[in-house]
């Protein structure tokens, strides 16, 4: 199978034609998300995948470098046609995790693999960082991006237990385009309905409260980077590991 970006649509028709890992990984996201009687906290993802608003990339093992570089064609591929795809639209990325790191790799492992496969997107990235954008991790308004795009990086791990909206079978990133959020911010009511209902859902299906550091994009206490990969308790790293060269 070629690596590139599909929707739910050929990859539920194409099934059986994928290697075993894929079709292992694209049907436990499905039954997740889709579950009626426990139902998958982030609303939006669940509306994006009823909707077939999501796109989907299988990626090889995170660990190798040529594994990032498809990561980056595929999350060109996404830019150049996401606003297409729905309001809802994110590109789930499914990482083929070998045998060896479900059995050895703890939260902290997966973390510091997350913020290194980030810090090489950044390092091939063609385009400039867009100017609206600051490049400070420390500040409020700081986004990842790639391509010229801003995106939202949610991550799930095999090592997550407590926090089970962060658990996944295998690696996994959703990459959500900041516009996708221009309704949903604590600035519309639609918004803050939103986040009530989805703090709700988190309290129930996770085994410990919402994590401190989910807040708002653009409030004053809020990071984005402390966002992306949620710790299995309540700690926060001290520093962000994003590393961005200012020159190319």
């Amino acid at each position: 199978m070629e690596v590139g970006v599909f929707d739910r649509k050929w990859i539920e028709e194409h099934l059986d034609t994928l290697p075993f890992w894929q079709q292992s990984a694209y049907t436990d996201f499905a039954a997740t998300i889709a579950d009626e009687e426990n139902t998958f906290p982030c609303v939006p993802a669940r509306m994006g995948f009823l909707s077939n608003h999501l796109r989907y990339s299988f990626i090889e093992d995170p660990r190798k470098e040529q594994s990032i570089n498809e990561l980056a064609q595929c999350l060109k591929e996404f830019t150049e046609s996401s606003r297409t795809f729905g309001k809802y639209t994110t590109l789930t990325v499914f990482f083929h995790s070998p045998q060896d790191m479900l059995a050895s790799y703890k939260v902290e492992d997966y973390q510091q693999l997350f913020w290194t496969i980030l810090n090489h997107l950044t390092k091939i990235d063609d385009l400039e960082w867009p100017e609206e954008i600051p490049t400070d991790p420390a500040h409020n308004e700081w986004e990842f991006c790639f391509n010229g795009e801003p995106y939202f990086i949610s991550c799930a791990t095999p090592a997550h237990k407590m926090r089970r909206s962060r658990h996944f079978s295998t690696l996994l990133m959703a990459i959500q385009p900041r516009w996708i959020f221009e309704e949903m911010n604590d600035s519309t009511a639609f918004g803050r309905k939103l986040k009530k209902l989805i703090r709700q859902r988190i309290a129930n299906y996770d085994a410990l409260p919402g994590h401190p550091d989910l807040k708002w994009y653009g409030q004053e206490d809020s990071y984005e980077w402390k966002q992306y990969f949620l710790s299995d308790d309540n700690q926060s790293p001290p520093k962000c590991p994003f590393l961005r060269m200012s020159q190319k």
